[in-house]
């Protein structure tokens, strides 16, 4: 069987779950892959599970049409490049109030901000949110997530793969990174 008349059949097995209002069915995210994650703040370590974003296409669908995001979950969105200050993220068809983590390539939060959900049926009608600096990644959770943990710009993320160490300045004034005599 050829390629094209391959893709047509499993077109056509959907139509059937278009027909009896499967639109929701369609809609449905994508299973992306999921990883732990650790924020690290001064609170301590915060963990999560996030999903992966890593090609155009997860990037570009993101949390687009979700209706809810567990209190512990979120999204990373992972880049081959540093991405220029002036690429953002927008919240078109995105119906979760969110906050945003621009993350270097140190692992380091370079930038927070909170993102409303965009009612326009255009796109170019959405805000674009961007970071003050350069990122290499970005963490979406929900509203509210990162101030109720006191992760701020500055604390590190770590996750599977990631290369970073999250190293942290030691400060002999407290007993736990005083050096040994």
């Amino acid at each position: 069987m050829n390629q094209t008349r391959r893709r047509l059949l499993q077109a056509l097995t959907l139509l059937p779950l278009a027909a009896l209002g499967g639109r929701e069915l369609l809609a449905q995210e994508p299973r992306l892959p999921r990883v732990p994650l650790t924020l690290h703040g001064e609170a301590g370590p915060q963990r999560m599970t996030v999903e992966v974003a890593r090609s155009l296409a997860e990037r570009g669908r993101g949390l687009m049409e979700r209706e809810h995001l567990a209190e512990d979950a979120g999204m990373l969105f992972l880049y081959d490049r540093t991405q220029p200050s002036r690429n953002g993220f927008w919240m078109y068809r995105t119906r979760i109030p969110l906050d945003i983590a621009f993350i270097d390539d140190t692992g380091r939060i370079v930038d927070i901000r909170r993102m409303a959900p965009c009612d326009s049926a255009s796109a170019q009608d959405c805000p674009v949110t961007r970071p003050s600096d350069p990122y290499r990644a970005a963490l979406e959770v929900n509203a509210g997530y990162f101030e109720a943990r006191g992760i701020v710009p500055g604390d590190c993320v770590s996750w599977p793969g990631d290369g970073g160490e999250c190293r942290f300045a030691v400060d002999p004034s407290r007993p736990e990174d005083a050096p040994d005599d």
